[in-house]
Protein backbone atom coordinates (compact mmCIF):
# COMPACT_ATOMS: atom_id res chain seq x y z
CA UNK A 1 0.00 0.00 0.00
CA UNK A 2 2.44 2.52 -1.29
CA UNK A 3 4.40 4.19 1.72
CA UNK A 4 2.08 2.72 4.65
CA UNK A 5 3.29 0.16 6.65
CA UNK A 6 0.00 -0.13 8.78
CA UNK A 7 -2.89 2.13 10.25
CA UNK A 8 -0.49 4.33 12.11
CA UNK A 9 3.45 4.13 10.48
CA UNK A 10 4.38 5.50 6.89
CA UNK A 11 7.73 4.67 5.66
CA UNK A 12 9.62 7.66 3.62
CA UNK A 13 10.53 7.10 0.55
CA UNK A 14 13.16 9.99 -0.08
CA UNK A 15 16.13 10.71 2.13
CA UNK A 16 15.13 13.15 4.62
CA UNK A 17 17.87 14.49 5.98
CA UNK A 18 18.22 16.32 9.91
CA UNK A 19 21.32 18.41 8.51
CA UNK A 20 21.02 21.32 11.76
CA UNK A 21 19.92 21.56 14.89
CA UNK A 22 20.10 23.85 18.06
CA UNK A 23 18.85 24.20 21.68
CA UNK A 24 18.76 27.36 23.41
CA UNK A 25 18.04 26.43 27.10
CA UNK A 26 17.08 28.13 30.84
CA UNK A 27 19.54 29.22 33.96
CA UNK A 28 18.14 25.70 35.34
CA UNK A 29 18.35 23.45 32.21
CA UNK A 30 21.48 24.74 32.15
CA UNK A 31 22.84 23.43 35.72
CA UNK A 32 20.72 19.88 35.04
CA UNK A 33 23.04 16.83 32.55
CA UNK A 34 22.69 17.64 29.54
CA UNK A 35 23.86 21.68 30.34
CA UNK A 36 27.03 21.49 28.21
CA UNK A 37 25.20 20.42 25.01
CA UNK A 38 22.89 23.41 24.79
CA UNK A 39 24.21 26.41 22.54
CA UNK A 40 23.12 28.66 24.66
CA UNK A 41 22.10 28.80 28.48
CA UNK A 42 20.26 32.21 29.19
CA UNK A 43 20.58 32.82 32.86
CA UNK A 44 17.78 35.44 33.14
CA UNK A 45 14.11 33.83 32.47
CA UNK A 46 13.09 37.20 31.11
CA UNK A 47 15.59 36.87 28.20
CA UNK A 48 15.90 40.99 28.67
CA UNK A 49 12.02 41.00 27.50
CA UNK A 50 9.20 42.58 30.29
CA UNK A 51 7.69 39.44 30.18
CA UNK A 52 8.23 35.80 30.18
CA UNK A 53 5.79 34.98 27.18
CA UNK A 54 7.80 37.58 24.99
CA UNK A 55 11.09 35.67 26.94
CA UNK A 56 9.76 32.34 25.37
CA UNK A 57 9.19 33.75 21.92
CA UNK A 58 12.75 34.76 22.09
CA UNK A 59 14.06 31.55 22.64
CA UNK A 60 11.99 30.38 19.85
CA UNK A 61 13.64 33.14 17.44
CA UNK A 62 17.34 32.40 18.74
CA UNK A 63 16.83 28.54 18.23
CA UNK A 64 15.62 28.75 15.27
CA UNK A 65 18.28 31.14 13.87
CA UNK A 66 21.06 28.66 15.10
CA UNK A 67 19.55 25.70 13.56
CA UNK A 68 19.58 27.34 10.19
CA UNK A 69 23.15 28.54 10.36
CA UNK A 70 24.52 25.48 11.53
CA UNK A 71 23.31 23.70 8.71
CA UNK A 72 24.52 25.74 6.22
CA UNK A 73 21.42 27.36 5.02
CA UNK A 74 19.74 30.95 5.14
CA UNK A 75 16.36 31.77 6.32
CA UNK A 76 15.86 32.15 2.60
CA UNK A 77 16.03 28.47 2.22
CA UNK A 78 13.44 27.94 4.64
CA UNK A 79 10.22 26.31 2.61
CA UNK A 80 8.19 26.82 5.63
CA UNK A 81 8.34 26.98 9.37
CA UNK A 82 6.26 24.52 11.82
CA UNK A 83 6.55 25.19 14.88
CA UNK A 84 4.38 25.39 18.26
CA UNK A 85 4.51 25.90 22.21
CA UNK A 86 2.01 25.73 25.15
CA UNK A 87 0.27 29.44 25.04
CA UNK A 88 -3.15 30.32 23.88
CA UNK A 89 -2.98 30.78 20.13
CA UNK A 90 0.75 29.40 20.04
CA UNK A 91 1.93 33.50 20.39
CA UNK A 92 5.27 31.93 21.50
CA UNK A 93 5.50 30.66 18.25
CA UNK A 94 3.93 33.45 16.55
CA UNK A 95 5.74 36.34 17.89
CA UNK A 96 8.94 34.46 17.80
CA UNK A 97 9.17 33.39 13.85
CA UNK A 98 6.50 36.40 12.73
CA UNK A 99 9.49 38.65 11.30
CA UNK A 100 10.99 35.91 9.64
CA UNK A 101 8.30 36.03 6.81
CA UNK A 102 8.31 32.64 5.68
CA UNK A 103 5.49 30.20 5.52
CA UNK A 104 4.67 28.62 8.30
CA UNK A 105 2.02 26.15 9.77
CA UNK A 106 1.52 26.69 13.43
CA UNK A 107 1.31 23.00 15.65
CA UNK A 108 -0.17 22.13 18.71
CA UNK A 109 0.40 18.81 20.54
CA UNK A 110 0.95 19.90 23.66
CA UNK A 111 4.24 18.46 24.69
CA UNK A 112 4.44 15.95 21.60
CA UNK A 113 4.83 19.20 19.44
CA UNK A 114 8.52 18.33 18.42
CA UNK A 115 7.29 15.28 17.16
CA UNK A 116 4.64 16.60 15.49
CA UNK A 117 6.48 19.51 13.77
CA UNK A 118 9.49 17.14 12.73
CA UNK A 119 7.00 14.42 11.26
CA UNK A 120 4.67 16.91 9.20
CA UNK A 121 7.98 18.32 8.02
CA UNK A 122 8.85 15.47 6.90
CA UNK A 123 5.97 14.38 5.31
CA UNK A 124 6.24 17.72 3.28
CA UNK A 125 9.65 16.89 2.10
CA UNK A 126 8.78 13.32 1.13
CA UNK A 127 5.87 14.30 -0.42
CA UNK A 128 7.81 17.01 -2.68
CA UNK A 129 6.38 20.25 -1.40
CA UNK A 130 9.46 21.44 -0.48
CA UNK A 131 12.84 21.02 -0.14
CA UNK A 132 13.53 22.45 2.96
CA UNK A 133 11.72 23.26 6.21
CA UNK A 134 12.51 24.47 9.67
CA UNK A 135 10.67 22.42 12.71
CA UNK A 136 11.06 23.67 16.50
CA UNK A 137 8.74 23.79 19.58
CA UNK A 138 9.27 25.90 22.84
CA UNK A 139 7.95 25.55 26.64
CA UNK A 140 8.86 28.21 29.25
CA UNK A 141 8.29 27.37 32.78
CA UNK A 142 7.19 30.96 34.37
CA UNK A 143 4.62 30.91 31.08
CA UNK A 144 3.23 27.61 31.38
CA UNK A 145 2.88 28.01 35.31
CA UNK A 146 0.81 31.71 34.92
CA UNK A 147 -1.60 29.60 32.28
CA UNK A 148 -2.24 26.32 33.97
CA UNK A 149 -1.80 26.69 37.33
CA UNK A 150 -0.90 29.48 39.77
CA UNK A 151 1.24 32.59 39.64
CA UNK A 152 4.11 32.20 40.49
CA UNK A 153 4.18 34.54 43.45
CA UNK A 154 1.55 32.38 45.34
CA UNK A 155 4.45 29.75 46.33
CA UNK A 156 1.94 27.09 45.69
CA UNK A 157 3.29 23.51 46.83
CA UNK A 158 3.82 20.66 43.81
CA UNK A 159 2.75 17.59 44.76
CA UNK A 160 5.38 14.73 44.20
CA UNK A 161 4.06 13.45 40.64
CA UNK A 162 4.36 17.02 39.23
CA UNK A 163 6.82 17.44 36.50
CA UNK A 164 8.85 21.24 36.26
CA UNK A 165 8.43 22.77 32.35
CA UNK A 166 11.21 23.07 30.61
CA UNK A 167 12.44 26.47 29.32
CA UNK A 168 13.92 27.04 26.26
CA UNK A 169 13.53 26.07 22.80
CA UNK A 170 14.79 23.40 20.11
CA UNK A 171 14.89 23.21 16.62
CA UNK A 172 15.74 21.63 13.60
CA UNK A 173 16.68 21.82 9.77
CA UNK A 174 15.27 18.83 7.41
CA UNK A 175 15.90 18.52 3.75
CA UNK A 176 15.90 16.86 0.72
CA UNK A 177 19.97 17.65 0.36
CA UNK A 178 22.92 17.61 2.02
CA UNK A 179 23.58 15.01 5.05
CA UNK A 180 23.02 14.43 8.54
CA UNK A 181 20.78 11.39 10.25
CA UNK A 182 18.06 10.46 7.84
CA UNK A 183 13.92 10.14 9.24
CA UNK A 184 13.05 6.69 7.63
CA UNK A 185 9.62 6.13 9.52
CA UNK A 186 7.12 7.91 11.12
CA UNK A 187 3.98 6.62 13.37
CA UNK A 188 0.98 8.78 14.05
CA UNK A 189 -0.55 8.63 17.45
CA UNK A 190 -3.96 8.07 18.33
CA UNK A 191 -5.71 10.00 21.16
CA UNK A 192 -5.74 8.00 23.86
CA UNK A 193 -8.07 9.06 27.20
CA UNK A 194 -7.82 6.59 30.23
CA UNK A 195 -9.88 9.13 32.57
CA UNK A 196 -6.64 10.93 34.60
CA UNK A 197 -8.11 13.74 35.80
CA UNK A 198 -5.04 15.24 38.03
CA UNK A 199 -3.67 17.98 36.21
CA UNK A 200 -0.71 17.68 38.26
CA UNK A 201 -0.06 13.87 37.16
CA UNK A 202 0.95 14.36 33.86
CA UNK A 203 3.30 10.70 33.13
CA UNK A 204 0.08 9.22 34.29
CA UNK A 205 -1.78 10.89 32.16
CA UNK A 206 0.87 10.80 28.67
CA UNK A 207 1.80 7.30 29.22
CA UNK A 208 -0.96 5.12 27.83
CA UNK A 209 -0.54 6.89 24.94
CA UNK A 210 3.60 6.53 24.95
CA UNK A 211 2.77 2.86 25.41
CA UNK A 212 0.12 2.40 22.94
CA UNK A 213 2.20 4.57 20.23
CA UNK A 214 5.46 2.25 20.60
CA UNK A 215 3.45 -1.22 20.17
CA UNK A 216 1.59 -0.10 17.35
CA UNK A 217 5.31 0.69 15.79
CA UNK A 218 6.46 -2.16 16.51
CA UNK A 219 4.35 -4.62 15.45
CA UNK A 220 3.49 -2.71 12.12
CA UNK A 221 7.46 -2.38 11.10
CA UNK A 222 7.84 -5.84 12.53
CA UNK A 223 10.53 -4.91 14.83
CA UNK A 224 11.36 -5.53 18.31
CA UNK A 225 12.88 -3.09 21.34
CA UNK A 226 16.18 -4.48 20.83
CA UNK A 227 16.26 -3.01 17.18
CA UNK A 228 17.02 0.20 18.55
CA UNK A 229 19.96 1.57 20.16
CA UNK A 230 17.81 4.05 21.57
CA UNK A 231 13.68 4.91 22.50
CA UNK A 232 13.08 7.98 23.92
CA UNK A 233 9.70 9.26 25.12
CA UNK A 234 9.43 12.94 25.57
CA UNK A 235 8.69 13.80 28.98
CA UNK A 236 6.83 10.86 31.23
CA UNK A 237 9.28 11.96 34.03
CA UNK A 238 10.42 9.16 36.22
CA UNK A 239 7.07 8.45 37.44
CA UNK A 240 5.65 7.57 33.81
CA UNK A 241 8.40 5.74 32.31
CA UNK A 242 7.44 3.24 35.05
CA UNK A 243 4.07 3.67 33.91
CA UNK A 244 4.73 3.07 30.22
CA UNK A 245 7.24 0.20 30.40
CA UNK A 246 3.98 -2.12 33.10
CA UNK A 247 1.66 -0.89 29.76
CA UNK A 248 4.23 -1.91 27.18
CA UNK A 249 4.48 -5.21 29.11
CA UNK A 250 1.31 -5.87 28.64
CA UNK A 251 1.17 -5.25 25.09
CA UNK A 252 3.92 -8.34 25.03
CA UNK A 253 7.05 -5.82 24.86
CA UNK A 254 9.56 -5.94 27.24
CA UNK A 255 11.36 -2.32 27.60
CA UNK A 256 14.76 -2.61 28.84
CA UNK A 257 17.62 -0.20 29.33
CA UNK A 258 17.26 1.04 25.73
CA UNK A 259 14.23 2.98 26.72
CA UNK A 260 14.74 6.39 28.20
CA UNK A 261 12.59 9.43 29.04
CA UNK A 262 13.87 13.25 28.20
CA UNK A 263 11.86 14.63 30.85
CA UNK A 264 14.57 12.31 33.18
CA UNK A 265 17.62 13.26 31.30
CA UNK A 266 17.53 17.08 30.92
CA UNK A 267 17.36 17.43 35.21
CA UNK A 268 18.92 15.65 37.51
CA UNK A 269 16.04 14.69 39.87
CA UNK A 270 18.53 14.23 42.86
CA UNK A 271 19.95 17.26 43.11
CA UNK A 272 17.31 20.08 41.34
CA UNK A 273 13.76 20.18 42.92
CA UNK A 274 11.90 18.70 39.74
CA UNK A 275 10.04 16.11 41.46
CA UNK A 276 9.03 13.44 38.54
CA UNK A 277 11.31 14.96 35.87
CA UNK A 278 11.01 17.73 33.01
CA UNK A 279 7.97 18.72 31.14
CA UNK A 280 6.58 20.82 28.58
CA UNK A 281 7.50 21.14 24.78
CA UNK A 282 10.68 22.12 25.02
CA UNK A 283 11.42 18.94 27.14
CA UNK A 284 12.13 16.96 23.92
CA UNK A 285 12.64 19.41 21.65
CA UNK A 286 15.81 20.73 23.42
CA UNK A 287 17.11 16.90 24.28
CA UNK A 288 16.79 15.87 20.81
CA UNK A 289 18.39 18.95 19.27
CA UNK A 290 20.96 19.29 21.68
CA UNK A 291 22.06 15.72 23.24
CA UNK A 292 20.86 12.72 20.95
CA UNK A 293 21.26 14.89 17.54
CA UNK A 294 25.43 14.81 17.71
CA UNK A 295 24.96 11.54 19.29
CA UNK A 296 23.27 10.25 15.81
CA UNK A 297 25.51 12.52 13.60
CA UNK A 298 28.86 10.58 15.33
CA UNK A 299 27.41 7.55 14.98
CA UNK A 300 26.80 6.56 18.42
CA UNK A 301 22.80 6.04 17.79
CA UNK A 302 22.23 4.03 14.53
CA UNK A 303 18.72 3.70 14.74
CA UNK A 304 16.44 5.68 17.42
CA UNK A 305 13.00 6.01 17.93
CA UNK A 306 12.35 9.45 18.97
CA UNK A 307 8.41 9.74 20.81
CA UNK A 308 7.69 13.22 21.94
CA UNK A 309 4.23 13.10 24.65
CA UNK A 310 1.94 15.28 24.98
CA UNK A 311 -1.36 15.85 27.37
CA UNK A 312 -4.29 17.39 25.29
CA UNK A 313 -5.26 19.50 28.39
CA UNK A 314 -6.44 23.19 28.96
CA UNK A 315 -6.90 25.24 31.65
CA UNK A 316 -10.98 25.40 30.45
CA UNK A 317 -11.18 21.43 30.27
CA UNK A 318 -9.56 21.12 33.90
CA UNK A 319 -11.99 23.85 35.45
CA UNK A 320 -14.79 21.89 34.17
CA UNK A 321 -13.71 18.34 35.54
CA UNK A 322 -13.10 16.47 32.19
CA UNK A 323 -10.26 14.38 31.83
CA UNK A 324 -6.60 14.69 30.61
CA UNK A 325 -6.21 12.66 27.27
CA UNK A 326 -2.74 12.21 25.82
CA UNK A 327 -0.81 11.52 22.52
CA UNK A 328 2.25 10.30 21.08
CA UNK A 329 4.36 10.89 17.66
CA UNK A 330 7.02 8.36 17.11
CA UNK A 331 10.08 9.21 14.85
CA UNK A 332 13.04 6.92 13.66
CA UNK A 333 15.77 8.30 13.20
CA UNK A 334 18.48 6.71 11.19
CA UNK A 335 22.41 7.59 11.59
CA UNK A 336 23.27 6.53 7.77
CA UNK A 337 26.24 5.59 8.60
CA UNK A 338 27.63 2.12 8.79
CA UNK A 339 28.63 -0.02 11.22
Amino acid sequence: MGKRLGPQTVRLEKEIHVVGAAGVAGKMEGEGPLGEYFDRVVIDAMFGEDSWEKAESHFVREAMERAVEKSGHTMGDMNYILCGDLLNQCIGTTFGIKDFSIPCFGVFGACSTMGETMSLGAMLLDGGFAETVLAGASSHFCSAEKQFRFPLPLGIQRPPVSARTVTGAGAVVLSRQGEGPLIREITTGKIVDLGIKDANHMGAAMAPAAAALIAAHLRETGRQVKDYDVIATGDLGHIGRELAIKLLKQEGFLADERYTDCGMLIFDRTRQDVHAGGSGCACSALTFASYFYPRLCRGEIRRMLFVPTGALLSTTSVQQGLSIPGIAHGIVLESGREE
